[in-house]
């Protein structure tokens, strides 16, 4: 996290969703943060650095299969 960035919140990983679909696991992370602004991505692809409290990002495999646990940030 970086300096002055306020945690978020209840819940700030979902490593249950792990080896679902794209669509179930952010079904998953909007029941338990609606709030959340979920972006589904490759898991190979280059990203943004910065820390945002409103973003849970969802990596997937080329079968749309979640590769590792989303979190916050």
């Amino acid at each position: 996290m970086e300096a002055g960035a306020v945690p978020a919140e209840g819940k700030s990983s979902w490593p249950e969703v792990v080896g679902l679909s794209s669509e179930e696991a952010k079904k998953k992370i909007i029941e338990d943060k609606p709030e959340a602004n979920v972006q589904v991505v490759p898991a190979d692809s280059f990203l943004t650095m910065d820390y945002n409290t409103s973003r849970v990002r969802v990596f997937v495999n080329s079968s749309d299969k979640v590769t590792k646990a989303p979190r916050i940030g």
